[in-house]
This record gives C-alpha cells, structure tokens and sequence, in this order.
C-alpha cells in the first residue's frame, strides 16, 4: 500500500555532487572511550566520486572514525559536517537521505527473509515521490551483491558472508550520496571480497562518496583512491596507497617489519610481512 505524498512528509533528498567536492568533512575530531582517546584532533576530507580507505592496526580508531563520521558517535571535540552541514543538524530522516552506514556485525532478532531486509534500505524514501523506484531498487540490489537466489530464505539462516552480503544490498538499496563500510570484505571469500570492491568502485564512478576501512592492504591499494593510515588515533599518512603505502610508515605503523613491492603487472603496491628465509 501506498501512501500519499504529502508536505507532512517532505524531505529534501540530496543534490547530485561533482567529482571531487565535499561530501563529509571531520575537524578536529576527538573521542574518548571512558578515560582513553580513541581519536584525538583528526582531520578527514571525503570527497564525491571516490573510494578513501581507512586502514591500520587494531585499536587505531578506524571505526570509531567511521562511526563519528556516520554521525552515530557524539564527539568530545571537533565536527562532523555532511553535505555542507554540521552531521547533528540534520533530521534522522534527512540524514538517512545522505549516508548510508554497514556495521561490522549484521544481526536481526527477527527472521525477516533476505528481500525484506534488503527493502528496509528504502525506508527513507517512504513518502516521497522516489517510493515508487522500490521494487527496482531492491532487485539491483540483490543482483549485483549475487544475493537474488536466497532472497526468500530468512536472514538467520544464512552463512557469516551470506549476511554480509545482503547487509551490503541494503545499503546500496538505500541510495545515500555517502556509503560508510566498516570490514565489509571480513566475512567474504576471494570473490566476493573482489565483487564487493569493485561495487565500491562502481558507486564511486557514479558519484558517490564510498568510506570503507579495511584489513587488507592489498585490497585498499588496489581499489581505493586515497588511503587514510591512522595510528595511535591520528592519521598518519593520507593519499594515495602508492604515495602512503611506504615500508617505513607501515612497518612502524604495524609493529611488523613488512616491505612493499609493486605488483609485477599493474605496479599497485604488495605489501607483504617480512619473513626469516
């Protein structure tokens, strides 16, 4: 059933961006778990049509950049702004509009069935003239994540990297300018690891701004566009991954001796731990 559109539920979707404009932006960005900081003074531009990487060792603060860039975490100092506003003026709803978030753990305590989950993705669009694009939405979705042909099972009785896939689905059915994934490949196989990159890839060249952290220094140099290296609750080192991704840096960064070779084909830097012969 369908509901009317009316201005008591108006909201202003979000304006296409060009490449390489501001999307989301931290300043100064401090948080603390308990007595310890987590971040302290970070500073992160995310721009349109690109995928930023945030990688480094446990403990460094990627996700809990992720979730104060997401707007989910309530800083100590600094801001978040998102498509040019501070994050915590937005509406819930408006902000929903403009970033799209997957956790690391995809839990439900109810059995909903794969094509549900993956429709709860266009709930901030219920009310608005875009509602009708549902059905298509969801069915792209589950085609390009290679959920399809499981969309009638329960979301409970999938696999680890079956549910990181579908929660996948319902962050690109949410078709947010803004795309924040926390280890969306940690659950996956080889392919779908590759399937799940080049996806990020793919929204980027349509526009959109795709965050993404990652273990896997491999996958963030041969897909991302920047990579931002946070140690201690800081970044490190911003840029590029064949720019960034420097033995030194690494190695420090990591507490591993690693070396960093360029991939005999396509030059993308291999980073690989160093070991006794």
């Amino acid at each position: 059933m369908r509901f009317p559109f009316t201005a008591a539920h108006r909201r202003t979707p979000p304006e296409p961006y060009a490449p390489g404009r501001t999307v989301a932006e931290a300043r100064g960005l401090t948080v603390r778990r308990g007595t310890r900081p987590v971040l302290a003074g970070v500073d992160l531009t995310v721009c349109a049509g690109e995928v930023l990487a945030l990688v480094g060792p446990n403990g460094a603060g990627k996700s809990t950049l992720l979730g104060a860039l997401a707007a989910d975490l309530v800083p100590e100092a600094g801001e978040v702004r998102i498509c040019g506003r501070p994050a915590r003026a937005w509406t819930p709803a408006e902000l929903a509009l403009r970033r799209a978030v997957l956790p690391q753990a995809a839990a439900l305590a109810f059995p909903f069935r794969v094509g549900e989950v993956v429709r709860m993705g266009r709930a901030p669009w219920s009310g608005t003239p875009r509602a009708d694009e549902d059905d298509a939405v969801v069915a792209r979705a589950l085609a390009v994540t290679d959920t399809a042909g499981f969309a009638g099972r329960p979301f409970p009785a999938l696999s680890g990297g079956e549910r990181a896939r579908v929660a996948l689905a319902r962050v690109l059915a949410q078709e947010a300018p803004l795309l924040l994934l926390d280890e969306p490949t940690a659950a996956l196989d080889l392919r779908h690891q590759e399937l799940v990159l080049r996806l990020c890839r793919e929204r980027a060249a349509a526009g959109d701004a795709v965050v993404v952290v990652l273990h896997d220094l491999g996958l963030a140099a041969a897909y991302a566009d920047r990579a931002a290296v946070l140690h201690d609750g800081r970044v490190a080192a911003d840029g590029p991954p064949a720019g960034v991704f420097g033995a030194e840096l690494l190695s420090r960064v990591y507490r591993q001796p690693v070396e960093v070779l360029p991939h005999p084909r396509t030059g993308t830097p291999l980073v690989l731990p160093e070991r006794a012969p």
